[in-house]
Order: C-alpha cells, then sequence, then structure tokens
C-alpha cells in the first residue's frame, strides 16, 4: 500500500465520465474482488481509480505476490460489446437503478439492460418454481402472472424452463423482466431464444454478468438474489425441497421481502418446497388477490432513488478494512478443502464471531470460490 492513497468514509457516486465507467468496470472484473468487495473498496478508498492502485498491495499482504488488476483494454471491450449488442449499463447509485435492488447489501454495482428500463420503476413482484413444472403449476404461473399484470405489477422471473417461462409469457403486454444468469446477450436454455427476444423488445432482459459470459451453476445464486431483491414479493408456484426456487425463497426473507406459496399435494415431490414455506410462515396464495391482499395493490415507488440511503454506511461488516477482509478470505480457503466442513466448525476454528464470518462466507460463495452443501456443510471449489 502506497502511502498517497488517503482513506474516505463516503463512496464515490456514480461515474459521470467515461473514465469512471472503465475504472468501475475493471475494478468489479478485477479477480477476487466480488460484490461485497468492490462496495468496501469504494467505501474505503473512496474512488475505483484509488481503490485499483491499492489492490495489488492489498492482495501482497494476503500472501499473493503476482496480482494484477483488469486492464483497460479489457474493460473497455466490454463496453464496446454491450453498445454493439444494444445494451445499456446501469450503475449503482445512479437514478436508473432500481431501487429496491439498491437497498440490498450485496447491490449488484453494474447491470447490463436490453429492453424497457422504464420497468424497473414499476411495482416489482417476483414468481419463481421448478423447471420440471406440472401442467397444473404451469397453468397456475400464467393465470398468476397475467391477472397481476393486469393489476398493474411488472413481474420479475429468470427465463428458466417451467416456472418462469410461463410467467414471462403471460405478462408481455403487461411488463415483464428477465433476469439472465449469464451475459444479458446469451441467451439460456436455448430453446427460449424467441421469448428472450420478445421480452427485448417489450420487456427488459437484465444480467450483472460480463457481456458474453456463458452462464454456470455458480452464477444462478447470484442471480436468484436480484430476482428476490429486486422484488416486493416472491411467489414459488412449484419448488422442491432442495431447489433454487427455495433458496431463492430463503434470501427473499434475509432481504426483507414477503414470501408467499401456491400449495400442493403432499405425495408430489415439486410441491415439497411450497408446501414447506407455507409451514413455515409464507403466506398461502390461491390466485393474484391473495397476493395483492398480502402486499397492498401495485402503487407507484414511494421514494425516488435520490432519496434512498445507500446501505453500505449501516452494514455493521463495513467496519472491516480490505486489509483484514483479505486476511479473513485466506484463513477461511486455508481452512476449506475437498472434504466438507461443518460451518459452525469453521468459525469455532477461526475463533471469530459468526456476523463477521456469514457475509464473507457468502462473498466467497458468490465468488465461486468455496461450495456450500446440505446440512450447513462448506467445501473448498
Amino acid at each position: 500500500m502506497t502511502g498517497t492513497i488517503s482513506s474516505s468514509t463516503h463512496p464515490q457516486l456514480p461515474p459521470t465520465t467515461e473514465e469512471q465507467r472503465v475504472s468501475w468496470l475493471r475494478l468489479l472484473r478485477s479477480r477476487r474482488v466480488g460484490v461485497t468487495t468492490f462496495h468496501r473498496l469504494l467505501k474505503e478508498y473512496g474512488s475505483a481509480e484509488a481503490a485499483l492502485d491499492a489492490l495489488p498491495a492489498i492482495a501482497q499482504e494476503a500472501g499473493e505476490d503476482s496480482y494484477r488488476t483488469c486492464d483497460r483494454g479489457h474493460a473497455e471491450r466490454e463496453l464496446e460489446a454491450g453498445d454493439k449488442a444494444g445494451a445499456t449499463l446501469l450503475l449503482w447509485g445512479s437514478a436508473p437503478y432500481p431501487h429496491t435492488l439498491a437497498e440490498i447489501p450485496d447491490a449488484p454495482p453494474l447491470l447490463w439492460t436490453m429492453g424497457r428500463g422504464d420497468l424497473l420503476q414499476r411495482p416489482l413482484v417476483a414468481i419463481v418454481g421448478a423447471r420440471n413444472a406440472s401442467s397444473l403449476g404451469t397453468r397456475m404461473a400464467r393465470a398468476l402472472a397475467r391477472d397481476l399484470g393486469e393489476a398493474g405489477f411488472t413481474v420479475v422471473s429468470g427465463l428458466a424452463r417451467g416456472i418462469d417461462t410461463a410467467a414471462h409469457l403471460a405478462t408481455l403486454e403487461t411488463g415483464t423482466i428477465a433476469v439472465l444468469g449469464g451475459g444479458v446477450d446469451v441467451i439460456y436454455p436455448a430453446e427460449n431464444a424467441k421469448l428472450a427476444e420478445d421480452i427485448a423488445s417489450r420487456g427488459l432482459r437484465l444480467s450483472e454478468q460480463p457481456m458474453g459470459m456463458q452462464p454456470q451453476a455458480r452464477h444462478f445464486p447470484a442471480r436468484n438474489r436480484i430476482i428476490s431483491g429486486l422484488a416486493r414479493a416472491v411467489i414459488v408456484v412449484e419448488a422442491a425441497s432442495r431447489s433454487g426456487s427455495l433458496l431463492t425463497a430463503h434470501g427473499a426473507l434475509d432481504q426483507g421481502r414477503d414470501v408467499l406459496a401456491v400449495p400442493g399435494h403432499p405425495f408430489d415431490a415439486r410441491a415439497s418446497g411450497c408446501n414447506i414455506l407455507l409451514r413455515d410462515g409464507a403466506t398461502l396464495v390461491r390466485g393474484a388477490q391473495d397476493v395483492i391482499e398480502a402486499i397492498g395493490p401495485a402503487t407507484a415507488p414511494a421514494r425516488p432513488v435520490e432519496q434512498i440511503e445507500m446501505p453500505l454506511a449501516e452494514t455493521p461488516r463495513e467496519a472491516r478494512t480490505l486489509r483484514e477482509t483479505a486476511k479473513l478470505h485466506k484463513q477461511i480457503l486455508d481452512r476449506l478443502g475437498p472434504a466438507p466442513l461443518a460451518e459452525d466448525q469453521l468459525i469455532r476454528d477461526l475463533a471469530k464471531p459468526a456476523a463477521d464470518v456469514a457475509p464473507v462466507l457468502i462473498d466467497l460463495e458468490m465468488e465461486g470460490q468455496i461450495r456450500r452443501q446440505a446440512g450447513g456443510f462448506l467445501s473448498r471449489a
């Protein structure tokens, strides 16, 4: 760390020049810089440029001597690819950025979008569920999405097979948003290519991943937090007891969102996740009216984005410096291997408060460096 870099307690405002946009993109795309680390760096150093200067020294203190930040050419090529594809880059803290998503602690610093950006400022609800959905489940998803759309809500989902596809198809006319696991210009699954094209022209596609990025398994938990973070409520139509939809619902609860579920037959494995949610207190949904009674009617956003207090200053984990965070990353990775280790045992081994370790584990998981397994076990990726 050079002595000329000054710390700041306030993050830089959203970029207003092309040079600043390139710096934000370079910082976020630098190796071992996840979303949480990006926000910490901005808070600690005040600008992306200063954070980029500091990163090699931080990495060296964590035991990595040959660290290099993302080069300028790489960031410029991504911006050019976005322009060529007709995509728009939204920056955390700017007016077009969705205010509901800006409020979550791990809000994406950058979002690539294609389509109607105005939909992000409308009241949003998410509908998620099984890929191998039943005929009854897809009919329920279509009816819910159609009726909620007609009631003034924009429906958010993940463009997956099954429930997601049904929800998007039913709301092309009233407004639908697809959050992708890969780049905003990469369609997965391929069978939804026509639907994705229709959404880009009549709704909105968005992603935090780089342009051209092929979706990978580790991208989808991060994608799911955006789906729930955008929405006022998450409605689960069908979900197995171990499924991405159930994880989305749990993430929604952590974000303070309402979770609602459609009940299913106890013998149908595709309904087990919904039934678990209902047992644990989720609101039962029989139709759109149940949703509206639970969360209220569609109304204009209560606050413009300029009035939102960004969560960084109040998030307890921000008290750690980047040096301390880098050391904790290394300590965690040193203790994990391919054999699963219980999370509570790891926390005891580290001799640190669980509140300090938990957000760092989430950061490492989103970066693809560790894997979370059933039963509260962790392993190194």
